[in-house]
C-alpha cells in the first residue's frame, strides 16, 4: 500500500481548527461525523484535492483518540 505525506502547512491547520472547535464538538460527534467536520472546516480554508482529502481523512481517523482526549483536557484546565 502506497502511504502519501501530507502537507505540513495543512497539518498545522488542521490543529489550529481542532484547537478552536468547541469541546462539545469534539466529544460530541461520532469518528465519521468528526472527520467529516474537520475536513469540511479545513475545505473552506482550502481546497483540496483527492488524494489529500484521502490522506487527510485517514490521518484524521488516526488520531481521534487524541482529538477527544485533548478536548477532555480543555474541560479539565476551565
Amino acid at each position: 500500500m502506497k502511504t502519501y505525506s501530507i502537507n505540513s502547512k495543512i497539518l498545522r491547520q488542521l490543529w489550529s481548527i481542532v484547537e478552536e472547535t468547541q469541546t462539545s464538538t469534539l466529544l460530541g460527534l461520532n469518528d465519521t461525523d468528526l472527520v467529516k467536520q474537520l475536513l469540511e472546516q479545513i475545505e473552506k480554508q482550502k481546497a483540496l484535492n483527492p488524494q489529500e482529502t484521502n490522506t487527510l481523512s485517514a490521518y484524521i481517523h488516526s488520531k481521534t483518540l487524541l482529538i477527544r482526549d485533548l478536548a477532555q483536557a480543555r474541560l479539565v484546565n476551565c
